[in-house]
């Protein structure tokens, strides 16, 4: 399984000066959120968004992109709200997940 360490590794690689707090707390949110969820595999739900992340930072795309590839599906698979993410990460986000 993909690590938040591998993506934030990458992303600094491709950013070196990249500010990576709002990329680790995107990660808290969305494995609070989708704690307990499995996919149909079994495998727990988190593999998916961190498999989102690990492309979106090896394709180099800034944090915001990298935090709403590990937000994605919480709007649609959580209690999650629009607003929740406007509130927490910024408008930005919080549209490209809506989308």
């Amino acid at each position: 399984m993909v690590r938040i360490d591998d993506i934030l590794d990458k992303h600094l690689e491709k950013r070196p000066n990249a500010d990576i707090s709002k990329i680790q707390r995107a990660y808290i949110y969305s494995a609070k959120q989708h704690e307990g969820q499995l996919r149909k595999s079994g495998e727990p739900y988190m593999v998916h968004p961190l498999s989102v992340a690990k492309i979106t930072a090896e394709m180099g795309l800034d944090e915001s992109s990298i935090c709403s590839a590990l937000l994605h599906d919480t709007i649609e698979d959580t209690s999650t709200t629009v607003e929740d993410l406007t509130n927490l990460f910024g408008t930005e986000v919080a549209d490209i997940v809506d989308g």
